[in-house]
């Protein structure tokens, strides 16, 4: 026999419908500011651009604590985004794992509810210079969720739904095992558990999904560019002059290694499996090398993406974690990095010291006890291959879209995949 607890269901049928009727908002736009600034009396509220469903909607800059448990060490300013639609529907709360900009999710189309993101702590506007980097751990951003959802409780006292991507995704799931009571259902979308610095799962994977020609298209197009150094480095360097992208941290030979061997992983997780779009060997190396870029993206080793990510890969040196770097495919070709680590792109002369049971203690709880999560991955995705996995006595859902990566979405499921999902869900 099959058992379906109400709020799987709940989520099912909004998903499978797609939206649901928005009722009338007789709530007074000022009205709803002036809650705002209640709660939030030393906030900097300004309205900004209302889309979709929404009716108001504002950025809420608040002084945070550095450290939530002792308001003395000092603030720094961090970014909110509050939409508002009707204080009946659910409030779905946005999780995201670095910078934010405002959006309206896919969970808050479904729903046409409120909703609000909150942007990572010491991340994008919200990130204080020079960083204080012993305030920078995830359980301090759960506390600010925590607090902030403590707050907004007293407006939004319908359903309350958590959501994040990727990193974001993680947050989600991470919060959750810290405060399973804060919200009624959690969505993360292409979340990893990563298990060490150095994780081999994600290769496992890369090197057993799509077609063996498509991989050895691959492995080929990497030793190419490293056999043809000069000429591809020269092409490196003319995509940076016209993007205007600085290479002082990291130079652009060192920077080229790096995106040849980071080539593989970001072609899983972001092209979809597309092969076909990958470039013969015989075309010229600038053609390569404006492959390279499509799919990585060298701006990432610039110096500006340097900077942007420091705080991100502070979090995976510490307590997060990361994937190893496949040398097989580029054996006895690289010259400048002798020892590939994404620990290259953390920052220096800080405590890196990774604390290897935190996650382990978030993945416990999420498989064994993480009640009310639907999980959203794409079978090609390599983070997929660090995602939890439920125990059938846990009330979860994994829901694993064949062919697609780390872009997936509940959108990209067809009405009767999702139908079968349901079907076959035996919960508790």
């Amino acid at each position: 026999m099959i058992y379906i607890r109400n709020t799987i269901v709940f989520l099912f049928l909004a998903f499978i419908s797609l939206g649901c009727k928005a009722s009338k908002d007789d709530i007074k736009v000022q009205k709803f500011k002036n809650q705002l600034q209640t709660l939030f009396p030393k906030a900097k509220i300004d309205s900004i651009a209302s889309k979709d469903h929404f009716t108001a909607s504002y950025r809420v800059i608040i002084d945070q604590n550095l450290n939530p448990k002792n308001p003395s060490e000092g603030t720094f300013k961090h970014y909110i985004y509050i939409s508002h639609s009707d204080y009946e529907k659910p409030t779905i709360l946005i999780t995201d794992g670095y910078s934010s900009n405002n959006r309206t999710s896919e969970i808050s189309k479904i729903f046409k509810g409120n909703q609000v993101i909150v942007e990572y702590r010491m991340y994008g506007k919200s990130r204080p210079e020079p960083l204080p980097w012993k305030y920078l751990t995830n359980d301090n951003a759960i506390e600010d969720y925590h607090n902030l959802v403590t707050k907004l409780k007293t407006l939004y006292k319908g359903k309350w739904i958590s959501s994040g991507i990727s990193k974001g995704g993680e947050t989600t799931l991470i919060y959750k095992s810290k405060y399973p009571n804060d919200v009624d259902v959690a969505v993360p979308y292409v979340a990893p558990m990563i298990i060490g610095t150095e994780d081999q799962r994600p290769n496992n994977l890369i090197n057993s999904i799509g077609s063996l020609n498509c991989r050895n298209k691959i492995k080929k197009l990497q030793r190419k560019i490293l056999n043809n150094r000069i000429e591809a480095l020269n092409a490196f360097k003319e995509i940076a002059s016209k993007n205007n992208l600085k290479f002082n941290e990291i130079s652009h030979e060192e920077a080229l290694e790096y995106a040849v061997l980071e080539l593989p992983f970001s072609f899983w997780q972001w092209r979809g499996g597309n092969c076909e779009e990958i470039p013969s060997v015989d075309a010229p190396i600038k053609n390569l090398v404006n492959y390279i870029h499509k799919v990585v993206g060298i701006g990432f080793y610039s110096d500006k993406g340097y900077k942007k990510y420091l705080p991100s890969f502070y979090q995976h040196m510490k307590e997060l974690g990361y994937y190893r770097f496949d040398l097989t495919p580029v054996k006895g070709l690289l010259k400048i990095v002798s020892s590939p680590s994404n620990k290259r792109f953390a920052p220096k002369g800080v405590d890196l010291t990774y604390n290897s049971s935190y996650i382990k203690k978030v993945r416990d709880y999420i498989e064994n006890k993480g009640n009310h999560i639907l999980y959203i991955y794409g079978a090609y995705d390599p983070w997929g291959a660090c995602a939890p996995t439920p125990k059938p006595k846990v009330d979860a859902l994994k829901m694993v879209l064949e062919n697609s990566d780390h872009s997936t979405r509940i959108k990209h499921f067809s009405k009767k995949i999702k139908i079968k999902y349901m079907l076959n869900l035996k919960v508790g």
